[in-house]
């Protein structure tokens, strides 16, 4: 599994969705990505794979970083580079 984590802005939290294989969330990510050198607000919906009828649309102009990385399942959590608040 797949996790596709956008840094919205004046937000704590990161928005995520998953993706079953690796091929579709690099997808979802250059998707992200090139909305977001645009320049252009567009409205972004997401879906996930994983939970299905979760669904969120951000603005992109709100988005500050995306990145994606695999869940693992060693542990019970997922590897979080990047955006992770763990202390």
């Amino acid at each position: 599994m797949y996790v596709i984590e956008l840094a919205i802005k004046m937000s704590p939290m990161p928005v995520s969705v998953q993706r079953k294989d690796q091929a579709a969330a690099e997808t979802l990510y250059q998707q992200v990505r090139q909305t977001m050198e645009q320049g252009q607000p567009r409205l972004l919906e997401l879906s996930c794979e994983k939970m299905e009828g979760k669904r969120v649309s951000v603005l992109s102009s709100e988005v500050l970083a995306v990145q994606i990385y695999e869940k693992t399942a060693t542990g019970g959590g997922s590897k979080r580079p990047g955006f992770a608040f763990d202390g």
